[in-house]
């Protein structure tokens, strides 16, 4: 199983909407970047993400699951070659880790989010989805 971090503006789409979708989960879509799109055809139902609030929270609230594989993003002109997966809320993170504490943990030096807080759908690896898991609370 692959690990992922999504991120959103809460604004947009929150956590707390997550959630409220309950077991038919949301579609991730409106990715606009061909290196994020890529890491969204590599999912696969069952990886996990975290689910990560950008603008001016900057912290990861919560774990989701990746309910179904890309397909064409809904949201996309046509001919446009942008794809979307589904997600379903599993755990929030108690407490959240912010992207301050994230970058002050030597054991996260060589997290994607620490080095490239911009790109919207990236890689976690499985020592860095253990450490933010025990760091959040959550079983992951």
């Amino acid at each position: 199983m692959a690990h992922w971090l999504l991120k959103t503006e809460p604004d947009t789409f929150s956590w707390d909407e997550q959630v409220k979708r309950g077991a038919k989960g949301e579609s991730w879509s409106g990715v606009r970047n061909h290196q994020a799109k890529l890491n969204l055809m590599k999912m696969k139902s069952g990886d996990r993400g975290f689910f990560y609030h950008s603008g001016d929270s900057k912290e990861i609230v919560g774990v989701v699951e990746v309910i179904r594989e890309h397909y064409p993003d809904p949201t996309a002109k046509s001919g446009e070659p942008w794809v979307a997966v589904d997600v379903k809320a599993i755990e929030a993170l108690k407490p959240p880790l912010r992207l301050a504490d994230a970058k002050a943990e030597p054991r996260l030096k060589a997290m994607v989010l620490v080095n490239n807080t911009r790109l919207s759908v990236q890689p976690v690896t499985a020592e860095e989805w253990k450490l933010i898991c025990k760091m959040g609370g959550v079983k992951g």
